[in-house]
């Protein structure tokens, strides 16, 4: 029986006569988009951070508010001709504070990184004290990274998760916490599967006096759906992204209290950023009314039930999964029993149309893979497709350079009977 695209969340065609403008006006870029429509529909889009978003979403990124300059916030801008700017602007601010249960949202912020920068900016001074998930464990580049803005500016002290089962250990932040008394707590992680327990660090947060930051960029279009729990009632401050799971454009936001508004979006603007890119907004003023709906919920629902299907079937083919499986759209796992590192099996599984990306494994020297079910599930695969999904991924592992081509068009035909877009 055939499943429609509103029942899987495959989206129909999204390309219209612009696409032939581009064409004539420039056919070298039109080549590379054309190249690339062509890689993501004939290979598998494993990467845990990327998702396939609706046409709606591109006409909005597509559109004239391109072509808008508005610094500041609706009503309060430094340009003129800012009406329909800043009527799209609280459009997305008031579904985003819907959609989440937030009193505050900012939906300008670039970038994941750049809500957290802006949080940081809020609430903390340079030089002051801020735990995190260690890099080594999962915690982001925003997270302390020496290579970034984080780890210059602040004194991060790391906490880890537990050596046997992978999961966090929330008595060493709470040791750790007491013993380094921290302005602010940072939970998130760009590679841990599991829930977070926002309760629990809020309670070591209050314990000593720190402020508490999650940066759910991974999980919130979970808790758009209602599949994972959600950080806004415990956290002083949520960042996100608008992409991954949310499926909606690149781009971040900030959902915060009404006692730290003015100062969060003083911190997005003027602070860290200047001119809101109007389009992107728009964009995610669409992407939160999709996610408001039943369907998207329901597209969540079988996001998880995709991810733990192909965990365990991963787990069959001799995959190390960490933390023995997910509760969301992510996994992690080493390929080591299979021979092979995280590094070597990304080239080996991109040879072969499979794309997904590194992660550090909690303990150990090697690397392992991170890989996501959010567009896989985005095009209307389940169940059936992560066993063949995890029996392409022991083939091209072992695959010397004759199979990879046989490989290559199996997983070619697999993606074929699920188009992101149709036509």
């Amino acid at each position: 029986m055939s499943v429609t695209a509103a029942a899987t969340g495959a989206h129909p065609a999204a390309y219209g006569p612009d696409a032939d403008a581009l064409r004539r006006q420039d056919p070298e870029i039109a080549d590379v988009l054309t190249g690339e429509t062509q890689r993501q529909a004939e290979g598998l889009q494993l990467n845990a951070a990327e998702n396939f978003v609706s046409p709606a979403v591109l006409a909005a990124l597509g559109s004239p508010l391109a072509n808008k300059y508005a610094e500041g916030y609706p009503g309060s801008r430094y340009h003129g001709g800012c009406e329909y700017a800043d009527t799209a602007e609280r459009i997305a601010v008031e579904r985003a504070a819907a959609l989440f249960g937030a009193e505050h949202a900012n939906v300008q912020p670039h970038s994941g990184s750049s809500a957290v920068l802006a949080a940081y900016a809020a609430l903390l001074r340079p030089g002051d004290t801020v735990l995190a998930l260690g890099l080594q464990y999962g915690g982001h580049l925003t997270h302390g990274s020496p290579a970034n803005f984080s780890g210059r500016w602040f004194d991060f002290v790391p906490y880890g998760v537990d050596a046997e089962t992978g999961l966090i250990d929330y008595e060493q932040v709470r040791v750790l916490a007491h013993e380094h008394r921290p302005k602010a707590i940072v939970c998130g992680s760009i590679s841990y599967p599991r829930h977070m327990d926002y309760a629990a660090f809020r309670e070591i947060a209050d314990e000593v006096g720190a402020c508490l930051i999650a940066d759910a960029a991974h999980p919130i279009g979970l808790v758009a759906g209602g599949t994972a729990p959600s950080p806004v009632p415990y956290a002083d401050v949520v960042c996100a992204t608008t992409h991954k799971v949310l499926r909606g454009p690149r781009g971040g936001m900030v959902l915060c209290g009404a006692e730290l508004a003015e100062r969060i979006d003083r911190a997005v603007f003027p602070f860290t950023q200047g001119g809101a890119q109007m389009h992107t907004i728009a964009a995610k003023a669409v992407a939160f009314g999709e996610a408001a709906g039943p369907a998207f919920a329901a597209y969540t629902r079988r996001v998880v039930a995709n991810a733990r299907a192909l965990a365990d079937a991963l787990a069959g083919e001799g995959f190390a999964i960490t933390t023995g499986g997910t509760d969301t759209h992510l996994i992690t796992a080493d390929p080591a029993p299979l021979g092979v590192d995280g590094r070597v099996a990304k080239a080996r599984l991109a040879a072969c149309g499979i794309v997904l990306d590194t992660c550090a494994l909690p303990y150990g020297d090697g690397r392992g893979i991170r890989l996501g079910t959010a567009a896989v599930t985005t095009q209307g695969m389940g169940g059936p497709e992560m066993e063949r999904i995890a029996g392409l991924f022991t083939e091209a592992l072992g695959a010397d350079a004759d199979a990879v081509g046989r490989i290559r068009t199996g997983v070619r035909e697999l993606a074929g009977n699920f188009p992101p877009y149709r036509g």
